[in-house]
């Protein structure tokens, strides 16, 4: 693993089913000595707790991320999806996240920013990719970076000097500092009214291989629905909810600090009632 944005990276499973998570976290969990994010914390026994009930949870809606933007076939996915959750004996309700429209710019002046930060290692000196017979130390340093990074890192790193170096620092990196906790701020808001909040885990289906490469800025608001939960640092699982012409819809679920029990649970209760997560996406037959 590279380090990218370090107030935001982390490490989570990936499974066919949230089961396969659950068993995938319970060995991952834990504190390390060596790392300074690491919480000293007491792991509680995530597959123990896949078969506890969930009726009465209280599922929160964000009315902000329901409105323009989204395609309403995902809309629909979403609304069935709650229909099972209401099955389960799950209570459905609306909840607000005034903050939410803000994450995308937050973020993409913080990560970045970080980016920046932890990626100025690699110059070919210590470790990592150096180019091949450099003519002198200067002529090692461009090459090596130029060759080694992709179009969207080098993107990414420019961005970030931009707004860490002199005269933006307070522009643009502490006022997206600032926003990241009113996001956060929002999220402990709205636990206070529901367990869990649901939402789709993109505006759209999936878009084709480099469809968005000359477009990133189009790519970036993808990500509209998931950016907040990483400013604010919580659990989320995503879901197979059900397809739109014949590509895979998903249905986000956050949770509160260390209250990943609660998502495994409900995703693997949602996932006994559906059979989503097991049917391959068009293409892939």
């Amino acid at each position: 693993m590279i380090a990218y944005a370090s107030s935001l990276d982390q490490g989570g499973p990936f499974g066919i089913t949230a089961e396969d998570c659950a068993y995938m976290l319970q060995a991952i969990a834990g504190y390390d000595d060596r790392d300074s994010t690491s919480v000293d914390r007491e792991v509680p026994n995530y597959i123990a707790g896949l078969g506890e009930s969930v009726k009465g949870m209280r599922v929160g809606l964000p009315k902000e991320f329901f409105q323009q933007g989204l395609d309403a076939g995902i809309a629909e996915t979403i609304e069935q999806a709650c229909d099972a959750l209401k099955n389960l004996g799950c209570e459905i309700k609306q909840i607000s996240l005034p903050n939410a429209k803000l994450a995308i710019a937050a973020y993409y002046v913080l990560a970045p920013a970080e980016c920046s930060s932890n990626l100025s290692r690699y110059d070919g000196v210590r470790f990592g990719y150096r180019c091949d017979a450099p003519v002198d130390l200067e002529d090692m340093y461009c090459r090596t970076r130029s060759e080694g990074f992709g179009d969207e890192v080098k993107r990414r790193i420019m961005i970030g000097t931009y707004a860490l170096s002199a005269g933006y620092y307070d522009a643009y990196y502490l006022k997206a500092q600032k926003i990241r906790r009113l996001i956060s701020d929002d999220y402990k808001a709205a636990f206070n009214e529901v367990d869990v909040v649901l939402s789709p885990t993109s505006p759209t289906t999936a878009f084709k291989v480099d469809e968005k490469s000359d477009d990133p800025v189009t790519m970036y608001l993808t990500d509209i629905y998931t950016i907040g939960v990483n400013l604010a640092g919580l659990p989320r699982i995503s879901l197979q909810a059900g397809f739109q012409q014949g590509l895979p819809v998903g249905m986000q679920l956050v949770s509160n600090y260390f209250d990943e029990m609660t998502l495994l649970n409900l995703g693997h209760q949602y996932q006994q009632l559906t059979q989503y997560h097991l049917q391959i996406p068009g293409g892939y037959e």
